[in-house]
């Protein structure tokens, strides 16, 4: 640490509203008599006498003695005779009643015109980074936000300044000082229960939306997710993603995204920088991010930095939490179908920290007595994930981070049948994910940053089947055993640097290198009986594949003029697998320009590549999609994304307005032939599927609020998705499966006291596109082996679909609604306690649609809807 931070600047926090507003102090006038004593002394008697602020460093005054007399002398007549021969010079601050001293600087530094500010913003009880904080100058217009560690550099010509500190639901800070050398400036802010109302807010103007380059980006505060309502109790960070613009949700109830008109496959998810294969729990139900272990969620759709690579449609970025380096706590919540708890603490207090965090659902428990009975028959399912986090601080410039994440889903089914129960069927699902992530955080220079950082994750699938037929005398007459498994898993390595070499310049650049090993499936069966040989068959549709991804990025956030501003840069990636080998060159470009102070036109263009794709085969994202890679058969995915907007601050800059345009078009799509799906025996599931194109296109309205008692966002979207393969639907175009017309919600909170809180949301979307057949009839064997497994029936029934995705489900909308009401004990100790209600007005929604028959035997669509009106409650105390 240097000498200059070790002797302590004074950092004031400056409160005008304690004085009279526009009182010139420099009409004070002071009476003194000192002979001899130190000029700290007579500064402390003089601030204490008059309400003054003096700020200064402490070796600049140390030794310095002061003999004069003085009555009735105006304040600056004062100071010049208090200082003289001191070599001290000094300013006055009207607004502020404060008065800073200075040494006016060398004539050797005189050549030296600016000076650098850097430093970590962070909170004040806990240590935490805080993400998107905004250090700015009022004075001079110029500002900066903190980076995804808590990291800032903000350089300046040397003067004295105001530096303005802003985070949502936190205190402003503003420091007063005199620049006139690099310095190391550390802030904590302090929690505001006003989310910032009664806050003068100064530093804003580095906040709103029209001031950023970036477009197609929203961050969701933390502490708005889990106040608004939650289906079965359990907050869910996907589906408050699903309630932005641009932004489908797939089926009723389901954590799948699909942004703009892509696929699943296409959100690049990272947790903690290592990316998440299957984000799904129960079935796409709840998703695997726990809300109390995260530390902020932010969604790009499109407008993407050239330092995001991989994907076509989105990228979530979700952070962890680095666990409290101040002192120990937690929360434990119980709710109707899981319970959690989450613990944080410093092993060494401000040097290292903890954070542990798991839940646990009891479906199976709970549904145990309504499943199992006499007969035998049982059945469950649960899920369990726990997050891990542990941070270490060698020095202000070297920090280490590891964190993990560990979760597994476990369905299984049993059912007897026949006589004395002669044919016992077991079954069982499950899915697996596992990401880890080793980061470390160097600062070469106040105005170089790096992050290095080190990620595994693994995704693995599983089903299995077991049939046993027993004779009357109970001896096995025949076993049927069936086990599927498919998975991914990702070793990666990546450097990233910030370099901010002055306010009109945020440069980053990087280097990634992936290696994937892809294992798109196995089918494994075991047939055993009386007086039969054992046999064993291994069917593996396609190998295990290895593959190599590399990438380069180099992007500028750039402010050009008074009134635009711009990020551009190129992302350069090569993908290997199997001596083949793809280079992908992708530039990236945004750009805002302010047509007055609180409006901005906003422009973007972006051009992706995927190597990675999704074989789906319902369409909703359920484990039993398969993960491959791109083949020398097989192409990588491309997309390239126009956007146009305006952005606008609104009610004094506590609203954000933003209307978008954009257009996306994506090329070498892969889809399952008709009549093919993951089941098949091909050996190679490239010979499964046909490649396409699609187009997106539409117009997003986003209107929100993150201050003040009333908080929440109202979203519209008109878009329209399509899809073209050459050997699907005779050719022609269709409608993607969640092409949607229109999708509105409405999403608020309000905090009717300190203690109660309410919430809801209400959302519509027009109907998804589906295929239903027009007639039904029966075909021959579609299996050789055993086909009543899967199929249920010697004989399969083929459908006829006329047109891919022809029919429309009826639109979807419902209300939820939430109470909370707060009751703390102490600093420290909260209960919460929450009622819910998923789908007030029981909306019977369209799960899937169905082709059946009626009584004379005509052809009817019957549909069948998933959740009806659920009511919750959970309870969380907070220690």
């Amino acid at each position: 640490m240097t000498i200059f931070l070790r002797t302590s600047l004074i950092i004031l926090l400056l409160c005008p509203l304690l004085f009279a507003l526009g009182e010139d102090i420099s009409a004070l006038k002071l009476s003194g008599n000192y002979q001899h004593t130190s000029l700290k002394e007579v500064l402390e008697e003089i601030q204490v006498n008059h309400s003054l602020t003096f700020s200064y460093v402490d070796k600049n005054i140390a030794g310095i003695s002061v003999t004069a007399t003085f009555a009735n002398m105006l304040l600056a007549q004062a100071m010049d005779l208090i200082l003289k021969n001191s070599g001290l010079s000094y300013k006055i601050y009207n607004e502020s009643r404060s008065i800073v001293l200075f040494l006016p600087p060398e004539k050797k530094s005189a050549a030296k015109k600016q000076y650098t500010i850097s430093g970590y913003i962070r909170d004040m009880q806990s240590g935490e980074s805080l993400i998107g904080a905004n250090i700015f100058d009022p004075e001079k217009v110029i500002g900066t936000t903190t980076n995804a560690y808590g990291f800032f550099s903000l350089t300046l010509p040397p003067d004295s300044m105001t530096l303005a500190v802003s985070y949502i639901g936190y205190q402003n800070s503003y420091n007063r000082f005199l620049l006139d050398r690099d310095m190391e400036l550390n802030i904590r802010l302090q929690p505001s229960s006003v989310e910032g109302d009664t806050i003068q807010v100064v530093a804003d103007a580095v906040e709103l939306i029209e001031n950023k380059s970036q477009m197609s980006t929203i961050d969701v505060p933390i502490r708005q997710i889990k106040t608004l309502p939650a289906l079965l109790g359990e907050v869910d960070v996907l589906k408050t993603i699903q309630l932005l613009p641009g932004v489908q949700s797939g089926n009723e109830g389901t954590s799948g995204l699909y942004v703009r008109g892509g696929g699943p496959d296409q959100n690049l998810i990272l947790l903690d920088g290592a990316p998440v294969y299957n984000a799904a729990h129960l079935f796409g139900f709840f998703s695997i991010f726990n809300a109390d272990a995260i530390n902020n969620v932010n969604l790009t759709k499109g407008g993407f930095p050239a330092r995001y690579g991989g994907r076509l449609s989105s990228v979530v970025e979700i952070n962890m939490k680095e666990g409290n380096n101040q002192r120990f706590g937690g929360n434990l919540t119980i709710g109707l179908v899981s319970s959690k708890f989450m613990l944080e603490g410093p092993l060494a207090k401000n040097k290292t920290s903890f954070l542990i965090a798991a839940r646990r659902t009891y479906i199976d428990v709970v549904t145990r007595p309504f499943i199992n009975n006499d007969n035998g028959d049982s059945g469950g399912f649960y899920f369990y994930d726990i997050n891990a986090k542990l941070n270490h601080k060698f020095s202000n410039k070297d920090r280490l981070f590891f964190s993990i994440y560990g979760g597994n889903d476990v369905f299984s089914a049993k059912e007897n049948s026949g006589f004395n129960n002669e044919t016992v069927l077991e079954s069982g699902i499950g899915w697996q994910n596992i990401t880890s992530t080793l980061r470390w955080n160097h600062l070469f220079s106040q105005k170089l940053f790096s992050n290095t950082i080190l990620t595994f994750s693994k995704y693995r699938f599983r089903t299995e089947s077991d049939e046993v037929l027993r004779n009357r005398a109970g001896q096995v007459s025949e076993a049927f055993r069936s086990q599927y498994l498919s998975g991914i898993r990702d070793w990666s390595a990546r450097i990233d640097f910030d370099y901010i070499p002055s306010p009109n310049h945020y440069i980053k650049f990087g280097a990634n290198a992936i290696f994937h090993r892809f294992s798109p499936g196995a089918l494994t069966f075991n047939k055993t009986g009386l007086n039969v040989e054992e046999l064993n068959d291994l069917i593996a549709p396609s190998p295990e594949t290895d593959a190599a991804e590399f990438s380069l990025y180099l992007e500028d956030d750039m402010k050009i003029g008074e009134r635009l501003k711009a990020n551009a840069g190129l992302h350069a990636s090569m993908f290997s697998v199997n001596g083949k080998n793809y280079q992908s060159l992708q530039p990236r470009f945004s750009s805002r320009f302010l047509l007055n102070k609180t409006t901005a036109l906003k422009a973007s263009f972006v051009t992706m590549t995927q190597y990675i794709h999704l074989l789906t085969n319902t369409g909703i994202g359920l484990p039993t999609d398969l993960w491959v890679p791109s083949t020398d058969r097989v192409a990588p995915q491309k997309a390239w994304q126009a956007a146009v907007g305006i952005a606008r601050s609104l009610a004094n800059t506590a609203i954000e307005f933003s209307l978008e345009g954009y257009y996306k078009q994506m090329d070498r799509l892969i889809e399952y032939k008709d009549g093919a799906d993951f089941l098949g025996l091909d050996t190679d599931w490239q010979n499964k599927v046909d490649a396409g194109e699609g187009t997106s296109y539409g117009a997003e309205v986003f209107i929100q609020k993150k201050r003040g008692k009333t908080t929440g966002w109202l979203g519209y979207t008109l878009s329209w998705t399509n899809r073209q393969f050459q050997n699907l639907n005779f050719g022609n175009r269709f409608a993607a499966r969640y092409d949607r017309r229109h999708d509105f919600s409405i999403v608020a909170s309000h905090s009717l006291t300190p203690n109660i809180e309410v919430s809801g949301n209400w959302v519509y979307g027009s109907g998804n596109a589906i295929s239903l057949p027009t007639a039904r009839y029966s075909g021959g064997s579609l299996l050789q082996f055993n086909p009543n497994v899967f199929f249920g029936g010697e004989n399969g029934e083929i459908e006829y679909f006329p047109e891919r995705n022809s029919f429309r489900m009826r639109a979807y909308h419902r209300l939820d609604l939430s109470i909370r009401f707060h009751k703390r004990k102490s600093a420290t100790k909260e209960h919460i306690f929450t009622v819910a209600i998923y789908n007030v007005y029981n909306r019977k929604n369209s799960f899937f649609l169905f082709l059946d028959f009626d009584d004379a035997g005509n052809p009817a669509i019957k549909q069948f809807s998933l959740f009806p009106v659920v009511p919750s409650i959970s309870y969380s105390f907070t220690f």
